[in-house]
């Protein structure tokens, strides 16, 4: 019996039902409906998994989408970008899960419903989802997948950052130049390939300004920026959100400006840095980041004269321009402004969803940093509880309750 069991290949499947809770959107500017009985998704293709949902986590695009009627490919729509659960299906023996793995489900591709989080049960390609580490909770989990992955491919595509020597991390720039370039989203493959070039790429230290820092994208690209080796200078509410950043042990900063007055928050920059600040990463809009983008172009100059605050220039034979800056819009880029100096830059998240290697890259990478405590989730704000609070959650978010961290939803077991 007991030679019998060892050679059984593992369980494709725990027992799943046949319908599930899900919440629906039905139009734009409505909140969301509970369905009790609605089929739980299919598995399609060997690279997919199955996942019970335990906790969601939301964000502002969950709210934004239906209020301004945007990223919504089809109505009726299921939403919701991350979520931790439990793997209870998965395609192929061959995958590197197994059933009951307690896991982060990241999905970035809105575009189909079956990997919504905003379900109890939710389909995930393998390599967008990521192994929990028991010293994190499945709440913890919920937390940080959007946000990790928008950084990581902030720093990595768009900066060109190495993580080669934390924790045997990607180097994302050249993993995607040795890929087939028809295997990348044509609406990415320039940012992608030609975005920054091999002398331009960030080192360690670097500088890089983080407009808006209390946002969860900017806690997650903080930490990564650190574990590289670059200065940050975050550009924050200090009243807010100064006290418990500075105190932060994984993200506080080299520089902190109050970004009360934008005026004096850009003057500021460039007395401390100058020229130096070479990246600039938004987390707000367009309105902020062209702020960041007059940071960056404020007394920058082809020619090698002082910089600003009476440091000398650099010195001849310098490998890499001072002239040369990028600017990255997470949620949007400045439209009509001078750009001279400055290559702007906005992040090419398919690449994750729709280049296996670069998801595997990702998830990989996130456990073992999970694992060996060189990232730390986002601070929990609140929890509320039953999928059918969701809309209680969304509507704290939409009243500007919610700041400097995350509200997740549990679902009852």
């Amino acid at each position: 019996m007991s030679a019998s069991l060892s050679s059984s290949p593992p369980p494709l499947s725990s027992a799943v039902p046949e319908t599930q809770r899900i919440l629906l959107l039905h139009g734009p500017r409505q909140p969301y409906k509970l369905v009790e009985d609605y089929p739980v998704p299919k598995l399609q293709g060997d690279a997919e998994v199955l996942v019970k949902t335990n906790t969601i986590g939301l964000n502002p695009i969950d709210w934004k989408a239906p209020d301004y009627n945007f990223a919504i490919p089809e109505l009726p729509y299921i939403s919701g970008r991350e979520l931790s659960g439990d793997i209870c299906q998965i395609s192929s023996e061959s995958s590197r899960f197994k059933i009951g793995d307690r896991v982060i489900a990241i999905s970035t591709d809105y575009r189909d419903p079956r990997k919504a989080a905003y379900q109890s049960y939710a389909v995930s390609f393998d390599f967008n989802t990521v192994r929990l580490p028991a010293r994190i909770s499945y709440e913890e989990g919920s937390t940080l997948g959007v946000a990790f992955v928008a950084a990581s491919l902030a720093l990595c595509i768009c900066m060109g950052v190495d993580f080669s020597d934390v924790a045997d991390g990607p180097d994302l720039l050249k993993i995607v130049k040795e890929i087939d370039p028809a295997l990348i989203p044509e609406d990415v493959r320039a940012e992608t390939l030609h975005g920054i070039s091999d002398d331009e790429r960030a080192r360690p230290g670097d500088w890089l300004a983080v407009w808006g820092g209390s946002a969860t994208s900017a806690n997650l690209t903080v930490q990564l920026a650190r574990l590289a080796g670059l200065k940050v200078a975050t550009i924050v509410d200090s009243a807010r959100h100064g006290l418990r950043i500075s105190n932060h042990k994984f993200i506080r900063p080299d520089l902190m400006i109050d970004s009360h007055d934008p005026q004096r928050a850009v003057q500021i920059l460039q007395h401390n840095i100058g020229d130096e600040v070479r990246f600039g990463l938004d987390t707000r809009g367009k309105d902020t980041a062209a702020m960041l983008l007059e940071g960056l172009t404020k007394g920058r100059s082809t020619s090698n004269s002082a910089a600003p605050g009476g440091r000398p220039p650099s010195p001849p034979g310098t490998p890499r321009s001072s002239t040369s800056a990028h600017l990255i819009g997470l949620t949007g880029l400045p439209k009509g402004a001078a750009t001279e100096g400055v290559t702007l830059h906005s992040v090419p998240i398919k690449l994750f969803h729709e280049v296996p290697a670069v998801g595997h890259a990702l998830v990989t990478w996130l456990e073992r940093l999970l694992e060996q405590g060189l990232v730390s989730p986002p601070e929990i704000i609140d929890i509320e509880e039953g999928l059918e609070n969701v809309n209680t959650g969304l509507d704290r978010m939409r009243n500007g309750e919610i700041r400097g961290g995350k509200l997740v939803v549990r679902l009852a077991n």
